[in-house]
């Protein structure tokens, strides 16, 4: 009726300026009031003039004026608001029987500590407990090889320094997080404390916290700290994005209450907050499959892999003391906790190859996805005239100039024949010979000296006065720079083309441990007392040229050549 509107109109200007007050007086953002025009605005609008209900009218007014979803206003007439009792008053029996309640603590298969926690309890509650927490909870868990750390709800702000001190050093200390109080108008600085009753946990081991959609205000301060001091890698999903203090507030003489953020977290590597928004989970899943996804990521990343890779290459790279060395100041990388952040296998890959590369200055020594691919079972002999046939490019051009092109080096032994009969045959009676290896990523080595001896000795020969030229890039690579050197260094060939790859020996896959990983390891080297190899620096033509201009620079100058000889 009207009569209600006129009533209900005249009671709401006082009821959002009732709310004003308390915003004003409480609220953690004071720069973000500007709120007597919003309140001016919010009493003269006409809009929210005609609303009848009460509960939507406040909830209009303190949104339009905030926009902060934590902001909330209830109509409550029956509420009684409730004091938890102070933990630290109750007996200590009782503390007890709520700490079992609260705090759940698992030893899973490979030492991996599971530890969940429903609500995080101050100092001084800790302070009252600290032998027991230690006896019953803590000693059980300090001795593992990985933790997950399940956080549920909130808890109290003293016990943040308290639990982030057990996963970092006791020095330096560390600046956790700033967090401002407006009702006291302070700002309270917690700080990593440097004594602790038990054994810390420490820094190198890995400690993944799982989060969800329900972990709210303490527990996301206590996530988002350790995420961002590199400590801990947070499995599940995106949190509540809360407040690190809230408050409930009666509206004036009425039966609203209003929610009020009254404090507000700082954090000082960020310069951000948790709050609103939530932590981030680096790997995201559902909070149901959140432990299978933190075990499988300890299992991934347990530093028995970086060690299994370390003794790989100690006990197989090509140069031993370099492959020692390496593997030594490996071991000592992944004992410094960096591969306790990884989360996938690409990663895992991706970290390893960087550190191996850094290590030994060789870019053949890496991680791996490349499961070698196993040759045809039995081949009969029309697959390996096809697979010639395709692999070898031969032409003759004017001048009777012969061209021979392939691509990789392959097991040739067994295949000597039909290579004689299909390929070698076309070339072997041209006046001069080009060999075209710019696009050869190389291979087995086995083939090198047979193939090397049809230019130097037996029925087979290329009599030595016809010039042999071979072409390369910067793609030529492994066996065909073996060939190259060769060539180059008994004076046998005129190299054209680009500085070639600089890679190694063909690399043995191996694979790490029980794992799907694969390092590639160079086991064999050249034999450095001739003077320089080509490892890792490439060798370097006669005639520099772009590779796409080597085959029409040699063809030019063997068409001088012989038109010179007419």
């Amino acid at each position: 009726s009207t009569e209600v509107l006129l009533i209900d109109a005249s009671f709401q200007p006082a009821l959002v300026l009732d709310m004003a007050k308390i915003l004003l007086e409480n609220y953690c953002f004071p720069g973000n009031l500007g709120m007597q025009e919003a309140i001016q605005q919010a009493i003269s609008s006409r809009e929210i003039l005609h609303i009848s209900d009460r509960k939507t009218l406040a909830a209009v007014a303190v949104q339009g004026a905030l926009n902060d979803p934590r902001l909330t206003v209830f109509y409550e007439p029956n509420y009684i608001p409730i004091t938890p009792p102070a933990l630290q008053s109750l007996p200590t029996e009782q503390l007890m029987r709520l700490i079992r309640n609260i705090v759940k603590l698992e030893l899973k298969d490979n030492n991996i500590g599971y530890l969940r926690i429903d609500r995080i309890i101050g100092q001084e509650t800790a302070a009252k407990l600290g032998r027991l927490l230690q006896e019953n909870i803590w000693k059980k868990v300090a001795h593992t090889s990985e933790m997950i750390f399940d956080f549920a709800v909130t808890g109290e702000l003293s016990g943040i320094p308290y639990i982030v001190s057990y996963y970092t050093d006791p020095e330096p200390l560390i600046h956790i997080d700033s967090v401002y109080d407006r009702t006291s108008d302070i700002t309270i600085e917690l700080w990593s404390m440097p004594t602790l009753l038990g054994k810390r946990y420490g820094t190198s081991k890995p400690l993944i916290i799982l989060t969800s959609k329900n972990t709210l205000g303490i527990a996301e301060d206590v996530a988002y700290c350790l995420k961002n001091l590199k400590r801990a890698t947070i499995v599940g999903e995106n949190t509540a994005g809360g407040s690190i203090k809230i408050n409930k507030i009666k509206v004036g003489d009425t039966d609203f209450y209003v929610t009020v953020p009254v404090a507000k977290s700082m954090n000082p590597i960020t310069g951000k907050s948790w709050e609103v928004n939530g932590v981030a989970p680096d790997v995201e899943v559902t909070a149901e499959d959140a432990l299978d996804a933190a075990i499988a990521i300890i299992k991934l990343r347990a530093a028995g892999l970086v060690q299994g890779a370390a003794t790989l290459v100690a006990d197989n790279y090509a140069f031993p003391s370099i492959g020692d060395d390496v593997a030594e100041k490996l071991g000592a990388v992944a004992a410094s906790g960096e591969y306790n952040l990884i989360s996938t296998k690409e990663e895992l890959e991706a970290k390893l190859s960087a550190d191996l590369l850094k290590l030994s200055g060789d870019k053949c020594l890496k991680a791996t996805s490349n499961i070698p691919a196993l040759p045809p079972k039995n081949p009969t002999p029309e697959m390996f005239i096809e697979l010639i046939k395709v692999s070898f490019h031969t032409d003759v051009f004017e001048n009777n100039i012969g061209y021979l092109r392939f691509d990789m080096f392959g097991d040739f032994e067994h295949v000597a024949k039909i290579i004689a009969e299909h390929v070698w045959n076309k070339v072997v009676d041209t006046g001069a010979l080009i060999i075209d290896l710019r696009n050869n990523v190389g291979g087995s080595t086995s083939s090198i000296a047979g193939f090397c001896s049809y230019f130097f000795d037996g029925d087979k020969q290329i009599v030595l006065d016809h010039s042999v030229i071979i072409l390369t890039s910067g793609a030529t690579a492994g066996a065909a720079e073996e060939f190259v050197f060769i060539m180059k260094k008994l004076g046998r060939a005129m190299i054209i083309g680009e500085t070639t790859h600089g890679g190694c020996h063909p690399p043995e896959t191996f694979s790490v441990g029980e794992s799907d990983i694969f390092l590639s390891i160079p086991i064999s080297h050249s034999d450095t007392a001739q003077g320089p190899s080509w490892e890792g620096a490439g060798i370097a033509p006669h005639i520099p040229v772009p590779a796409d201009a080597a085959l029409d620079t040699a063809k030019g100058i063997l068409n001088k050549h012989f038109s010179g000889q007419q």
